[in-house]
């Protein structure tokens, strides 16, 4: 059986690749005594597992708590026990720490270090996304805010660019459980039609940490690099599926803005940053966030089932809750948008602005020429038990004029096409009329007029 290589803190390191789904935060735990790698929510939520993994594409922070041992070879680790200098010397996030008094219990402060450290090396200075996945309950995030922003300036460490120049200093064995490309993960599926495809193991993560799951026959898709490509193609942009969504919202901020935006809000940095948009597809959730925007873009998926490709209109791969048009042995290989789509508007109504899950997701491409509708694309996530098309509101605008009188005469149209369900989220009522006010608020948008709280910084003062 190979064994999985890696960095640990900049030490070469093997483990035995017998457990595939056996977390980082575990074995750092149990297996080599690195106890400031906290478990907190043993979910991704909380960021007090935070470590940070250097690859050929980077450095990262990634919640140890879901990331499973396979996912690391080949790849650097350093917890908080490696973040200060061989000598002892302080990274400068630790030092600014101190000195603005940014801990106070200090459970969750090593995955800040760990996600502060990874964004002072990038050259991060957006410290609200950056720490938006650690959760402090007791100190504040004024002055971890302000730790981040004052270490911004110093110039990285010495040792913390050690790992970059080790890493591409190996050779190492193939990756356990990972097909090294589509053609040998096309085989691999078709010789185990119910087994597992783990990506960023955002969501088959909690499957081993909360259900205890026996995943069975499991492959890494890390080592499928054509996958992870987004390129043009005629008339439009070719995504992987193993396309993070990081990366994606990187490559969407010139196309499709509105989309990068709502990426944005998908999840945390850590999640972000192993999560891929092909297994938010296949995941199937209808409230994940990724396949009102792909719908209502008009996106083309692409599905592989050994040499056997076919292409299907996104929104026809979700048949039911849960259940997609997927045959065993068949996996998602890409989905193709557009190049452009100007009139893309995505809102996402949550409870919380940062790491929250929707209680609607509703995203608009509706094209008017001469003052009239000619085409409309609409499409929600928690509205349904899957990601949905809003056809009879659709047909309520198209052919008609683009008038604040025709959008309020097609509101009713919604009750036709969903019949969402009350939960912890939001009532039925709630989803339905927020709904509503997202096309009201979509046609303010395309006008023009300000429909965004996020620019007010302060209210006028009252005389």
């Amino acid at each position: 059986m190979n064994e999985i290589a890696f960095l640990l803190n900049g030490t070469p390191v093997r483990a035995p690749a017998t457990d595939p789904t056996r977390t980082l935060l575990d074995w750092l735990r149990e297996e080599r005594g690195l106890k400031g790698t906290k478990e907190g929510c043993n979910e991704g939520d909380c960021g007090a597992c935070t470590v940070m993994v250097t690859d050929g594409q980077g450095i990262r922070a990634l919640n140890a708590c879901i990331l499973l041992l396979p996912q690391l070879h080949g790849r650097a680790v350093r917890t908080v026990e490696g973040i200060a200098g061989p000598d002892g010397a302080l990274h400068p996030v630790q030092q600014a720490m101190i000195d603005r008094h940014g801990s106070q219990c200090g459970f969750c402060t090593p995955g800040f270090i760990a996600a502060m450290a990874v964004g002072h090396a990038t050259g991060r200075r957006d410290h609200d996304d950056m720490l938006a996945g650690n959760l402090c309950r007791c100190t504040g995030y004024g002055p971890i805010v302000r730790a981040a922003e004052d270490a911004a300036e110093a110039p990285v460490p010495e040792w913390m660019a050690t790992d970059g120049a080790a890493l591409a200093a190996q050779t190492g064995d193939p990756a356990p459980f990972a097909p090294a490309g589509g053609d040998a993960l096309a085989g691999w599926c078709l010789e185990h039609p119910k087994g597992v495809l783990v990506a960023g193991a955002t969501d088959v993560g909690l499957w081993v940490t909360k259900d205890l799951r026996n995943l069975g026959p499991v492959a890494f898709l890390h080592g499928c690099a054509d996958l992870q490509k987004v390129e043009p193609v005629a008339g439009g942009i070719r995504i992987g599926a193993g396309v993070t969504i990081a990366s994606l919202r990187a490559a969407m901020e010139e196309p499709h803005p509105a989309l990068a935006e709502l990426l944005r809000r998908f999840a945390s940095e850590q999640i972000r940053a192993a999560a891929t948009i092909g297994g938010n597809i296949a995941n199937g959730s209808p409230i994940g966030d990724g396949p009102p925007a792909l719908i209502a873009l008009g996106a083309v998926l692409h599905l592989r089932r050994g040499e056997e490709r076919r292409s299907i209109p996104l929104e026809a791969f979700f048949l039911d809750y849960r259940r997609q048009d997927r045959r065993p042995g068949e996996f998602v290989e890409a989905v193709t948008i557009p190049a452009t789509a100007p009139a893309l508007r995505c809102y996402k109504i949550s409870k919380r602005f940062d790491q929250d899950i929707s209680a609607v997701c509703g995203c608009f491409n509706v094209t008017v020429e001469d003052r009239k509708v000619t085409d409309a694309r609409i499409a929600f996530g928690g509205m349904a038990g899957v990601p949905k098309r809003a056809a009879a509101v659709e047909a309520a605008l198209l052919g008609r004029d683009w008038t604040e009188a025709r959008v309020e005469a097609a509101l009713p149209a919604f009750a036709e096409d969903f019949a969402p369900l009350s939960d912890m989220r939001a009532s039925a009522g709630y989803r339905l009329q927020v709904a509503q006010n997202l096309l009201r608020r979509y046609r303010h948008d395309l006008s023009g007029a300000p429909v965004s709280v996020l620019p007010l910084s302060a209210l006028e003062p009252v005389t």
